[in-house]
């Protein structure tokens, strides 16, 4: 599937992206996705406890309803995240929500929330838990909730036993007001009740954050995840900026952008993290990967691991592990026996 994915990839970009997607994720569903080799041993790590195969790994947003975990994790992902999981069903935004930029290798989506479920997710997590793999869970509130802070405690509360850890996404701009939740008040209650609702020091438990951030947001969210004992913070969801090098007539589509243009900003705000944390809590760095060079940025810029998604759609199933042995090979070329070694580098 990998070498024939040039071939494919003309009819997909045919269709609409979110038919695209659904269907790629029912080809997944089919169990014939094809299976990379073993990760290289110079890229095991760890991150925030847990022992890694790879720090490549997927981004929230491809498996919402955690349907193809394990057909990902075989295709050369380190770990996998899926979601975003909500307590209840919700259809998200009307459609048309997803569009390819496809001049800037990049995507805006204003999906909101899709998915079917807590319950759902619940029970496909539940069928493969025996298989093993770090499989995390994006937890999320309801866009007509009353109380959205009860909502990633319910989420938090109903997947603690199934997850590898625990990701409160309150940086999607596509639910009015969730990126309110970043401000220092509201993410101290927030972060604190999902604390007491996981009930012990496992599983590792991260909030992805937005990379629209002021100097002084930064410092905030810094000072409440390290006062609260959070285990780390996910740098960064989409932009809601739109940068002027932007040449495709979809950058006019409102939503969060993902995909190259994302890579520079998010890098930056990951590095300001890095400095400000000096390594005292995890940070995955997500934006804008597409190579193992850019792996390596990431990490060199603060990150423990990296996730990407956007990436997926212009490069094939194959791209983990293209990623995995890039990045392989630049940490032999300068001399790092693991990634952890390289981590925060350049911050």
């Amino acid at each position: 599937m990998s070498a024939l994915y040039p071939l494919v990839r003309p009819l997909l970009f045919a269709l609409d992206a979110e038919t695209a997607h659904g269907l790629t994720i029912s080809a997944l569903k089919t169990g014939l996705a094809p299976r990379a080799a073993a990760h290289d041993p110079v890229l095991r790590t760890r991150l925030a406890g847990l022992e890694l195969p790879s720090p490549i790994g997927l981004a929230a947003g491809f498996d919402k309803n955690a349907e193809v975990p394990d057909a990902m994790l075989g295709l050369g992902f380190g770990f996998v995240e899926v979601g975003t999981l909500t307590p209840k069903p919700q259809a998200g935004n009307p459609k048309p929500r997803m569009f390819r930029l496809l001049e800037d290798r990049a995507v805006i989506n204003r999906l909101g929330f899709n998915n079917g479920g807590l319950a759902a997710g619940l029970s496909r997590l539940e069928a493969r838990r025996a298989r093993g793999g770090i499989v995390g869970v994006n937890v999320g509130a309801n866009k007509d909730s009353d109380d959205r802070i009860a909502d990633y405690v319910t989420g938090v509360a109903a997947v603690r036993h199934l997850a590898s850890y625990i990701t409160v996404n309150i940086s999607s701009p596509n639910t009015p007001g969730l990126r309110a939740l970043q401000s220092r008040e509201a993410l101290a209650e927030l972060v604190g009740r999902a604390l007491d609702a996981r009930g012990g020091a496992t599983p590792p438990m991260f909030v992805k954050v937005a990379p629209d951030l002021l100097p002084e947001d930064i410092d905030d969210i810094c000072a409440v995840a390290l006062e609260s004992g959070l285990d780390g913070l996910i740098v960064s969801n989409t932009t809601i900026a739109r940068p002027d090098t932007l040449r495709s007539a979809q950058a006019a589509e409102t939503g969060g952008l993902s995909g190259v243009p994302l890579f520079a900003p998010s890098t930056a705000v990951l590095r300001a993290f890095r400095q400000r944390l000096e390594g005292r809590i995890a940070l995955i760095g997500a934006g804008g990967v597409a190579s193992g060079s850019d792996a390596y940025a990431k990490l060199r810029a603060g990150a423990d691991a990296v996730q990407l998604y956007s990436a997926l759609a212009y490069e094939g199933p194959g791209l983990p592990a293209r990623i995995g042995a890039e990045l392989a090979a630049l940490l032999r070329r300068d001399g790092f026996a693991s990634p952890a070694d390289v981590v925060g580098a350049d911050a």
